[in-house]
């Protein structure tokens, strides 16, 4: 059994608790929080198992580290805080450990990733025989792995196109969204996310990684942006009132350009309410969706629904991205020491797994 340590208990985390304790490789030692709140309480309690596990969250991250885990999750938030996500990975990897983490952003393309972020990474590799594998869903599988696999199935194959429509309204970060994302905020307000390059730092490596896997050359990465307003204001279950006149919608693009032409897309259509630029592409059903649109001959699309969590799209996509983390810790683990990244890592059948609770 690969002894494994899963730090962080928020959106991703409570789903990586719950992978770790479902997979039949793997032995979940220790559960790492930050919030005093969390310290000591159980971790099937924290990660809604709806039983214990016997085993006590603790904030002692030293001693966690310093009982040599073979692999840690490390599902703590990077959006606002890079630096210390970096140092918190580079130090478990430091210390042998296979690491995997959606934290990261300019590590998914790691070939590409700027020196400050890689270097480190290496080094630590170097030193101390461990792993990296960033990844998640989007992105992470909803722009690698699905529309690669896709792809294989045409003849032709003219764009590539992954998009993630989702109501934000169900996103257990209601700072995020209102501040890193700008809903609710005056039009006027620039969002940190959707600065200029900031889409591009967080989406360009998955374009790069599709560019890389088809064979294909790209001339640029480029960015557009669109912005609406709520035209009434809106009571959300999860997150209070949002007022008429402020950013009620965001749709983004980063296309990898082929020949002049964006030929691998990578598109955000976000709102904090339905009503809001209804327009603009919607899921099929209920609160957000993954789609991949390969258009070619044959045309393919096919759209992911996840839900988990009460029936929660935001839960389920990021069950999905602790699925396929928690799903490569095994295969790492025989792996030579190395920084990864998804085309490396296969994604691979659920084995041993089916009927499981």
């Amino acid at each position: 059994m690969i002894s494994t340590v899963v730090w962080g208990t928020g959106n991703v985390g409570r789903a990586a608790i719950r992978a770790v304790e479902a997979h039949p490789a793997l032995d979940l030692t220790a559960v790492l929080v930050h919030s005093p709140g969390k310290v000591g309480r159980d971790a099937g309690e924290l990660a809604g198992l709806g039983r214990g596990l016997g085993l006590a969250a603790t904030d002692d991250i030293g001693a966690v580290l310093a009982g040599g885990p073979r692999a840690v999750v490390y599902a703590a938030s990077g959006d606002i805080r890079p630096d210390e996500a970096l140092a918190d990975v580079v130090g478990a990897v430091r210390g042998g450990a296979v690491v995997v983490t959606p934290s990261l952003y300019p590590l998914y393309d790691q070939r590409n990733a700027p020196p400050e972020f890689r270097d480190p990474v290496l080094a630590a590799v170097a030193y101390g025989g461990g792993s990296l594998f960033v990844s998640g869903v989007d992105p992470g599988w909803g722009n690698d792995v699905l529309p690669l696999l896709m792809s294989g199935l045409g003849t032709v194959v003219d764009t590539v196109r992954c998009q993630e429509i989702f109501d934000y309204s169900t996103y257990e970060q209601e700072e995020s969204v209102r501040f890193l994302v700008g809903m609710g905020q005056p039009m006027e307000y620039e969002p940190p996310m959707l600065a200029p390059s900031i889409p591009t730092m967080v989406w360009g490596g998955q374009i790069r990684l599709m560019a890389r896997a088809l064979g294909a050359e790209l001339d640029d990465v480029r960015e557009t942006l669109q912005r609406r307003a709520l035209d009434a204001t809106v009571s959300t279950r999860t997150m209070g009132v949002f007022e008429a006149g402020t950013q009620g919608a965001v749709r983004f693009e980063v296309q990898g350009l082929v020949g002049g032409e964006p030929r691998i897309v990578v598109e955000h259509v976000t709102r904090i309410h339905p009503s809001c630029a209804p327009d603009w592409p919607t899921p099929p059903n209920g609160d957000g969706a993954h789609r991949v649109i390969i258009e070619g001959r044959p045309r393919i699309e096919i759209t992911v629904e996840a839900t988990d969590e009460g029936e929660s799209r935001s839960a389920g996509g990021n069950a999905t991205a602790a699925g396929r983390l928690v799903g490569a810790v095994d295969w790492l683990v025989d792996a030579e020491p190395g920084l990864y990244d998804a085309l490396d890592v296969p994604l691979r059948p659920a084995v041993g797994r089916l009927g499981r609770k």
